[in-house]
Protein backbone atom coordinates (compact mmCIF):
# COMPACT_ATOMS: atom_id res chain seq x y z
CA UNK A 1 0.00 0.00 0.00
CA UNK A 2 1.30 3.45 -0.89
CA UNK A 3 1.71 6.28 1.58
CA UNK A 4 2.06 10.02 1.19
CA UNK A 5 5.72 10.63 1.92
CA UNK A 6 6.02 14.36 1.24
CA UNK A 7 3.91 17.34 0.15
CA UNK A 8 5.47 20.15 -1.90
CA UNK A 9 4.13 23.38 -3.30
CA UNK A 10 5.71 25.88 -5.68
CA UNK A 11 4.20 29.31 -4.94
CA UNK A 12 5.89 30.97 -7.93
CA UNK A 13 5.86 28.73 -10.98
CA UNK A 14 9.42 27.43 -11.65
CA UNK A 15 10.84 29.77 -9.00
CA UNK A 16 11.17 27.87 -5.75
CA UNK A 17 9.67 25.01 -3.80
CA UNK A 18 8.74 24.41 -0.19
CA UNK A 19 7.73 21.34 1.77
CA UNK A 20 4.59 21.38 3.90
CA UNK A 21 3.29 18.70 6.26
CA UNK A 22 -0.43 19.00 5.58
CA UNK A 23 -2.90 20.88 3.42
CA UNK A 24 -6.63 20.97 2.71
CA UNK A 25 -7.57 20.20 -0.88
CA UNK A 26 -10.78 21.53 -2.44
CA UNK A 27 -12.85 19.91 -5.17
CA UNK A 28 -12.09 21.39 -8.57
CA UNK A 29 -9.01 23.30 -7.41
CA UNK A 30 -5.27 22.74 -7.47
CA UNK A 31 -3.10 22.62 -4.38
CA UNK A 32 -3.49 25.85 -2.39
CA UNK A 33 -0.74 28.36 -3.18
CA UNK A 34 0.90 26.12 -5.74
CA UNK A 35 1.81 27.97 -8.96
CA UNK A 36 -0.23 30.88 -7.62
CA UNK A 37 2.16 33.27 -9.35
CA UNK A 38 4.39 33.02 -12.41
CA UNK A 39 7.05 35.15 -14.06
CA UNK A 40 5.88 36.51 -17.39
CA UNK A 41 8.79 37.16 -19.73
CA UNK A 42 9.21 40.11 -22.07
CA UNK A 43 7.58 38.30 -25.03
CA UNK A 44 4.70 36.87 -23.01
CA UNK A 45 1.12 37.23 -24.24
CA UNK A 46 -0.30 36.48 -20.82
CA UNK A 47 -3.29 38.65 -19.89
CA UNK A 48 -4.45 38.18 -16.27
CA UNK A 49 -7.89 39.46 -17.18
CA UNK A 50 -8.42 37.08 -20.10
CA UNK A 51 -10.38 33.90 -19.41
CA UNK A 52 -8.92 30.48 -19.96
CA UNK A 53 -5.60 28.75 -19.67
CA UNK A 54 -2.33 29.91 -21.22
CA UNK A 55 0.72 27.85 -22.19
CA UNK A 56 3.84 27.68 -20.03
CA UNK A 57 5.72 29.19 -22.98
CA UNK A 58 4.50 32.57 -21.73
CA UNK A 59 6.51 32.25 -18.53
CA UNK A 60 10.12 31.91 -17.39
CA UNK A 61 10.78 28.23 -16.65
CA UNK A 62 13.50 25.76 -15.84
CA UNK A 63 13.61 24.29 -19.34
CA UNK A 64 15.05 27.59 -20.61
CA UNK A 65 16.66 28.87 -17.41
CA UNK A 66 18.07 25.85 -15.52
CA UNK A 67 19.49 27.89 -12.64
CA UNK A 68 15.91 28.49 -11.51
CA UNK A 69 15.78 24.85 -10.37
CA UNK A 70 17.96 25.72 -7.35
CA UNK A 71 15.54 28.25 -5.85
CA UNK A 72 13.87 27.34 -2.58
CA UNK A 73 10.99 29.13 -0.86
CA UNK A 74 9.68 29.65 2.65
CA UNK A 75 6.33 31.27 3.24
CA UNK A 76 3.47 31.77 5.60
CA UNK A 77 0.91 32.14 2.85
CA UNK A 78 -1.70 33.40 2.31
CA UNK A 79 -1.14 36.43 4.55
CA UNK A 80 2.60 36.65 5.11
CA UNK A 81 5.75 37.30 3.13
CA UNK A 82 7.73 34.83 1.06
CA UNK A 83 11.47 34.25 1.42
CA UNK A 84 13.41 32.99 -1.60
CA UNK A 85 16.91 31.56 -1.60
CA UNK A 86 19.42 30.52 -4.27
CA UNK A 87 23.08 29.46 -3.85
CA UNK A 88 24.27 32.26 -6.16
CA UNK A 89 22.10 35.06 -4.77
CA UNK A 90 21.37 36.89 -1.53
CA UNK A 91 18.20 35.74 0.18
CA UNK A 92 15.18 37.87 -0.70
CA UNK A 93 11.94 38.36 1.23
CA UNK A 94 8.93 39.79 -0.59
CA UNK A 95 5.23 40.34 -0.34
CA UNK A 96 4.13 38.97 -3.76
CA UNK A 97 1.12 41.30 -3.71
CA UNK A 98 3.25 44.42 -3.27
CA UNK A 99 4.18 46.32 -6.45
CA UNK A 100 7.62 47.39 -5.23
CA UNK A 101 8.40 43.87 -4.02
CA UNK A 102 7.36 42.42 -7.36
CA UNK A 103 9.87 44.68 -9.08
CA UNK A 104 12.55 43.72 -6.54
CA UNK A 105 11.90 40.05 -7.26
CA UNK A 106 12.35 40.54 -11.01
CA UNK A 107 15.69 42.26 -10.39
CA UNK A 108 16.69 39.47 -8.00
CA UNK A 109 16.06 36.71 -10.53
CA UNK A 110 17.68 38.54 -13.45
CA UNK A 111 21.29 37.33 -12.77
CA UNK A 112 20.22 33.67 -13.06
CA UNK A 113 18.18 34.26 -16.22
CA UNK A 114 19.88 33.52 -19.59
CA UNK A 115 20.52 36.65 -21.62
CA UNK A 116 19.89 34.81 -24.90
CA UNK A 117 16.28 34.12 -23.90
CA UNK A 118 13.31 36.39 -23.28
CA UNK A 119 14.04 38.04 -19.94
CA UNK A 120 11.71 38.08 -16.94
CA UNK A 121 9.36 41.05 -17.02
CA UNK A 122 6.77 40.74 -14.29
CA UNK A 123 5.38 38.65 -11.43
CA UNK A 124 1.80 37.80 -12.39
CA UNK A 125 -1.18 35.77 -11.27
CA UNK A 126 -4.57 34.80 -12.64
CA UNK A 127 -7.78 35.27 -10.66
CA UNK A 128 -9.21 32.09 -9.15
CA UNK A 129 -6.83 29.62 -10.79
CA UNK A 130 -3.30 28.32 -10.54
CA UNK A 131 -0.84 28.66 -13.40
CA UNK A 132 -0.19 24.96 -13.98
CA UNK A 133 1.11 23.37 -17.18
CA UNK A 134 -2.32 21.77 -17.70
CA UNK A 135 -5.53 23.45 -18.83
CA UNK A 136 -7.26 22.01 -15.77
CA UNK A 137 -6.48 22.46 -12.03
CA UNK A 138 -3.97 19.65 -11.66
CA UNK A 139 -2.03 18.21 -8.75
CA UNK A 140 1.03 16.14 -9.62
CA UNK A 141 1.91 12.82 -7.97
CA UNK A 142 5.42 11.33 -8.10
CA UNK A 143 6.26 7.70 -7.27
CA UNK A 144 9.61 7.47 -5.45
CA UNK A 145 10.24 3.96 -6.79
CA UNK A 146 9.76 5.10 -10.39
CA UNK A 147 12.19 7.91 -9.63
CA UNK A 148 14.67 5.42 -8.16
CA UNK A 149 14.65 3.30 -11.34
CA UNK A 150 15.52 6.37 -13.41
CA UNK A 151 18.27 7.35 -10.97
CA UNK A 152 19.74 3.83 -11.25
CA UNK A 153 19.99 4.18 -15.02
CA UNK A 154 21.40 7.69 -14.79
CA UNK A 155 24.13 6.16 -12.63
CA UNK A 156 24.20 8.84 -9.97
CA UNK A 157 22.13 10.21 -7.13
CA UNK A 158 19.49 12.62 -8.42
CA UNK A 159 16.87 14.36 -6.36
CA UNK A 160 13.17 13.64 -6.89
CA UNK A 161 12.71 17.40 -6.61
CA UNK A 162 13.74 17.63 -10.28
CA UNK A 163 10.18 16.53 -11.09
CA UNK A 164 8.61 19.44 -9.15
CA UNK A 165 5.81 17.22 -7.85
CA UNK A 166 3.17 18.01 -5.24
CA UNK A 167 2.41 14.61 -3.72
CA UNK A 168 5.34 12.23 -3.26
CA UNK A 169 4.40 8.55 -2.97
CA UNK A 170 6.28 5.85 -1.06
CA UNK A 171 5.69 2.09 -1.15
CA UNK A 172 4.28 1.80 -4.68
CA UNK A 173 5.87 -0.47 -7.30
CA UNK A 174 7.86 1.37 -9.96
CA UNK A 175 5.62 2.70 -12.76
CA UNK A 176 2.46 1.30 -11.11
CA UNK A 177 1.06 4.83 -11.00
CA UNK A 178 0.54 4.75 -14.77
CA UNK A 179 -2.11 2.08 -14.18
CA UNK A 180 -4.06 4.63 -12.13
CA UNK A 181 -4.90 6.80 -15.15
CA UNK A 182 -8.68 7.00 -15.54
CA UNK A 183 -9.22 5.80 -11.96
CA UNK A 184 -9.79 7.41 -8.59
CA UNK A 185 -7.50 7.41 -5.59
CA UNK A 186 -8.03 8.38 -1.97
CA UNK A 187 -5.31 10.45 -0.35
CA UNK A 188 -6.04 10.98 3.32
CA UNK A 189 -9.53 12.53 3.41
CA UNK A 190 -9.42 13.75 -0.21
CA UNK A 191 -10.13 11.93 -3.46
CA UNK A 192 -8.49 12.55 -6.82
CA UNK A 193 -9.29 11.43 -10.35
CA UNK A 194 -6.10 10.57 -12.21
CA UNK A 195 -6.10 12.17 -15.66
CA UNK A 196 -2.81 11.43 -17.44
CA UNK A 197 0.94 10.79 -17.16
CA UNK A 198 3.22 13.83 -17.07
CA UNK A 199 5.45 14.33 -20.11
CA UNK A 200 8.75 15.86 -19.07
CA UNK A 201 10.96 18.66 -20.41
CA UNK A 202 14.63 19.60 -20.09
CA UNK A 203 14.06 21.34 -16.76
CA UNK A 204 14.67 17.93 -15.20
CA UNK A 205 18.28 17.93 -16.45
CA UNK A 206 19.21 20.60 -13.87
CA UNK A 207 20.55 19.84 -10.41
CA UNK A 208 18.17 21.18 -7.75
CA UNK A 209 21.04 22.18 -5.46
CA UNK A 210 23.14 24.09 -8.00
CA UNK A 211 20.91 24.73 -11.00
CA UNK A 212 23.59 23.28 -13.29
CA UNK A 213 22.61 20.82 -16.01
CA UNK A 214 24.41 17.66 -14.93
CA UNK A 215 22.32 14.72 -16.22
CA UNK A 216 20.48 13.71 -19.38
CA UNK A 217 17.19 12.79 -17.77
CA UNK A 218 15.13 12.91 -20.96
CA UNK A 219 17.68 10.82 -22.82
CA UNK A 220 17.58 8.23 -20.05
CA UNK A 221 13.78 8.09 -20.04
CA UNK A 222 13.61 7.69 -23.80
CA UNK A 223 16.43 5.17 -24.20
CA UNK A 224 15.76 3.02 -21.15
CA UNK A 225 11.99 3.18 -20.78
CA UNK A 226 10.69 4.18 -24.20
CA UNK A 227 8.86 7.27 -23.00
CA UNK A 228 9.43 10.75 -21.61
CA UNK A 229 7.09 10.54 -18.63
CA UNK A 230 7.37 10.73 -14.89
CA UNK A 231 4.45 11.11 -12.52
CA UNK A 232 0.74 11.57 -13.04
CA UNK A 233 -1.73 14.45 -12.92
CA UNK A 234 -4.79 14.23 -10.70
CA UNK A 235 -7.84 16.44 -10.16
CA UNK A 236 -9.51 16.81 -6.76
CA UNK A 237 -13.04 15.37 -6.89
CA UNK A 238 -13.66 15.26 -3.13
CA UNK A 239 -12.40 17.88 -0.71
CA UNK A 240 -10.40 16.91 2.34
CA UNK A 241 -7.22 17.30 4.33
CA UNK A 242 -4.07 15.39 3.43
CA UNK A 243 -1.06 14.86 5.71
CA UNK A 244 2.36 13.29 5.45
CA UNK A 245 2.00 9.60 6.29
CA UNK A 246 -1.55 9.27 4.95
CA UNK A 247 -2.53 6.14 3.05
CA UNK A 248 -2.93 6.47 -0.72
CA UNK A 249 -5.12 3.84 -2.37
CA UNK A 250 -7.29 3.11 -5.40
CA UNK A 251 -11.03 3.32 -4.78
Amino acid sequence: MATLSQIWRHPIKAHGREEITQVSLSEGHGMPWDRQWAVAHELSKFDPNAPGWVSCQNFSRGAKAPLLQAITARSGLPNQKMTLSHPDLKTLTIDPENTADKAAFIQWVMPISPTDRALPAGLVQAPNRSLTDTDYPSISLINLNSHATVADHVGRDISHLRWRGNIILHGLDAWAEFNWVGKRVRVGQAELEIREPITRCTATNANTSTGERDADILGTLNSQFGHQQMGIYGVVIKSGKIRQGDTVELI
